[in-house]
């Protein structure tokens, strides 16, 4: 059914015989969602090859491309699935989850059986890597003759593919005109104030219990981070976008310019990438924002890290820690 649906013809040039990348395992939030995709995106335009990612679904919406196909396929696919013209069924397939549980069970059956044939494969993560290259002979050697792959994990990557279609990553995961519009206003309410914007990235909702709580640090040690780096910024203003996942006030950030976030996921995401740097605890969420707004980024790894500007540097899509 799938492989049927992403036949259609795009401008980006696919091979003939080219591989269907089918990404089978929902791996954490919003920004590891965005990684994983990215890197088979990458691939996918390096080889002339294809991906559909059902396990997108929960942020489908948020994406120009995505928001407008059941399959969120790359290639962006010239025409719309029969599904897509449906009123109300996209909605309720996303929110049933039923496609990724098909594609899930799936993944999971051909891996330990081979019911699909030999032109069907499942790559699994490996246990203890901290990430696998997509491009490394063992994986090549087995999805050589597939045309269907499903990728089954979170740490697949393709550093050098990445490198060279980037600019191709940035133009898929355009994010819809509503969040675009209010992270763009967000900052230049800022722009209009101060010479320099930074994005902190103030999350403490969940990191609480990630790492036993290592990356969650109180407000008040964030306002020293700022303070610190408005200092390196002699003769110029400096005014602070916060991004956080809970409520915030002016009155915790005493004696500095701040602002806030629009408040919703996709806009506090492109808000923090049209800032001029990012700061924030370890954390794919801001790791996107600098590479997609090409934004130099310094990840928090300790209470007692000095924040230096010298140290800040624009993510790629790799290894976070």
């Amino acid at each position: 059914m799938m492989t049927d649906t992403l036949s259609a013809q795009s401008p980006v040039q696919v091979r003939r015989n080219g591989k269907l990348f089918i990404i089978s395992l929902r791996c954490g939030r919003l920004g590891n969602r965005l990684i994983l995709f990215a890197n088979l995106i990458a691939y996918a335009a390096e080889h002339g090859d294809r991906v559909a990612n059902v396990t997108f679904h929960s942020y489908a919406h948020l994406f120009e491309t995505t928001r407008r196909d059941i399959y969120c396929r790359y290639p962006v696919a010239q025409r719309q699935s029969l599904f897509d013209h449906i009123p109300k069924v996209p909605h309720a397939i996303r929110w049933s989850r039923l496609f990724y549980h098909f594609v899930r069970a799936s993944s999971v059956l051909n891996e330990r059986f081979p019911v699909f044939g030999r032109k069907v494969v499942t790559v699994r993560e490996q246990l203890g890597l901290e990430w696998e290259c997509l491009s490394d002979p063992k994986i090549e050697d087995r999805i050589r003759d597939a045309r269907v792959v499903f990728i089954y994990g979170w740490h697949f990557r393709a550093p050098e593919c990445v490198e060279r279609h980037a600019d191709k990553i940035r133009a898929y995961f355009r994010p819809a005109e509503p969040y675009e519009t209010a992270g763009s206003q967000a900052v230049q309410g800022l722009r209009e104030k101060a010479g320099v914007v930074v994005g902190v990235h103030l999350r403490q909702g969940d990191n609480w219990k990630w790492k036993g709580g290592k990356y969650l640090f109180p407000a008040a040690r964030y306002v020293s981070w700022m303070e610190q780096l408005a200092g390196q910024f002699p003769g110029r203003k400096v005014a602070f976008m916060v991004c956080s996942d809970e409520p915030r006030h002016p009155s915790e950030f005493p004696g500095l310019l701040v602002g806030f976030g629009p408040g919703s996921m996709a806009g506090d995401l492109y808000a923090l990438a049209k800032c001029d740097y990012i700061f924030g605890p370890l954390s794919t969420f801001s790791q996107w924002a600098s590479f997609y707004g090409e934004k130099p980024l310094f990840h928090l790894e300790n209470p007692d890290v000095r924040l230096e500007v010298e140290r800040f540097r624009v993510a790629n899509l790799q290894k976070l820690f």
